[in-house]
C-alpha cells in the first residue's frame, strides 16, 4: 500500500546547480536544517546513483538511505527501508527565472505505511518544510562552504570527500 506523498515546494534565489551542489553534499545538511543530527556517507567519491549514507534525525531511527535515481543537476531520489515499509524521499530542482524552484517530496510505502503515516506524518510534514527553508537559506548565502571563490554564483564542487 502506498501513502499519498508529502511534498513541500519552495522558490530560491539560487542557479538551479548551486542548489543541486548544496543537496548532493549531503554531509553538510546538519550544518543548515535541524532535522538531521548527522549524514555520514557509505563511500568515498561523487554523489551518485548507488551512493548511500546513514542518516540520523531526532525522534527517529537511524537509517540508510540509497541514491535510486539521479538526474545530474536537476533531481534526485534515495530510499530506505525497514520491515514492511518503504520511504521515498525526493529532490526536484526546477529553473524559474534567475532562480530554481525546488520541490520537496516524501512517500511511504509498504503494509505498515498506513500506520506509519498515522504516527509520524506530522513531523514528516514539518521536517520537509524545516529543509526546504534550511535549504533555501542555504542557497541564497553568498558562499558555500569549501568553496571561497563562490559568490553567489553557481558552484559545482561537492565539498572535499
Amino acid at each position: 500500500m502506498t501513502r499519498n506523498p508529502i511534498s513541500v515546494s519552495v522558490t530560491i534565489d539560487a542557479r538551479p546547480e548551486k542548489v543541486f551542489a548544496i543537496l548532493c553534499d549531503v554531509e553538510r545538511w546538519p550544518e543548515w536544517t535541524s532535522t538531521m543530527t548527522s549524514v555520514q556517507r557509505r563511500e568515498r567519491g561523487p554523489f551518485a546513483l548507488g551512493s548511500s549514507a546513514q542518516v540520523r534525525q531526532p525522534r527517529l531511527r537511524p537509517a540508510v538511505w540509497q541514491v535510486t535515481a539521479l538526474e545530474d543537476q536537476r533531481n534526485f531520489t534515495w530510499t530506505t527501508r525497514s520491515p514492511g515499509l518503504r520511504m521515498t524521499a525526493g529532490h526536484l530542482i526546477e529553473p524559474q527565472g534567475t532562480g530554481s524552484r525546488v520541490v520537496l517530496s516524501f512517500e511511504l510505502s509498504g503494509f505498515m505505511a498506513p500506520v506509519v503515516s498515522r504516527l509520524y506524518g506530522g513531523l514528516i510534514e514539518r521536517y520537509i518544510t524545516t529543509e526546504s527553508q534550511g535549504l533555501k537559506k542555504r542557497s541564497e548565502s553568498a558562499r558555500i562552504p569549501d568553496d571561497p571563490k563562490s559568490t553567489g554564483a553557481a558552484a559545482t564542487g561537492r565539498g572535499s570527500r
